[in-house]
């Protein structure tokens, strides 16, 4: 039996033939994941979330409108296709697959899994994804605490959810997910012991909008940009003891 290491190369090279490239799988999950996120997506947001040039991302956008996956209003909003979305939503089904199958099977940390099923993910094939499929399901969360799409803020409020960032001092909190793109964020959130499922205390909110924070690995600060990326909700045993 080969080993896992092996496993995986033998997977990132396995012989597939994309039905698009892996350009526009990028172009398509951005849009799609962005609108589940509740923005409006239009050429900045994609140039944004992307990391490319304005002119890359309207070059982009003829071609994915020319073959059929997206439409652009006249007002400039990006909108997927049926076609589109079914070829989005696969490429983010296969992206959380991986990213479980690398934590939940071999191990790998969970602020180190985006960036490599980044890379896999285009060359997973159909069989191989059925196959993650059934071993793992397609409703269970990543190692961030996301679902296959990201929710929208009015979904997550709802249940119960706010960012860091908004969350009042003197209380304790269970962090339900990270923002999953930016690996600097990820690996700062870890030094400071922020993670899926694990505990953090506010202790003060300071006049520069930084959060005094305490967590299992200590008490740090935390700037408003990293704690806007990091949602939570009451924790149960702070919730029984203010409910006395």
């Amino acid at each position: 039996m080969a080993s896992p290491a092996i496993f995986i190369l033998e997977v990132s090279y396995y012989p597939v033939k994309p039905s698009i490239s892996v350009s526009r799988e990028d172009y398509l999950k951005a849009i799609l994941e962005a609108a589940s996120e509740g923005h409006t997506v239009i050429s900045a947001t994609l140039a944004h979330w992307l990391a490319v040039s304005p002119p890359a991302v309207s070059m982009a956008l003829r071609r994915l409108r020319r073959d059929g996956y997206v439409e652009v209003k006249a007002d400039g909003v990006v909108r997927l296709t049926p076609k589109g979305h079914e070829a989005a939503y696969r490429t983010a089904l296969r992206h959380h697959l991986i990213e479980r199958m690398l934590s939940e099977v071999f191990g790998m940390p969970w602020y180190e899994v985006h960036d490599e099923a980044e890379r896999i993910e285009h060359a997973v094939s159909p069989a191989f994804e059925a196959l993650l499929s059934r071993k793992l399901g397609v409703k269970g969360s990543c190692p961030h605490g996301n679902a296959v799409l990201p929710e929208s803020p009015e979904t997550r409020k709802r249940r119960g959810v706010r960012p860091l960032a908004d969350a009042p001092a003197g209380a304790a909190y269970t962090v339900t997910s990270l923002y999953e793109r930016d690996p600097g964020l990820l690996r700062f959130l870890h030094r400071t012991g922020i993670e899926p499922g694990g505990t953090v205390r506010v202790l003060q909110r300071n006049y520069d909008q930084t959060l005094g924070i305490e967590t299992p690995a200590g008490r740090f600060t935390v700037g408003p940009a990293a704690a806007e990326k990091v949602q939570v909700r009451r924790a149960p045993a702070d919730r029984r003891r203010r409910g006395r």
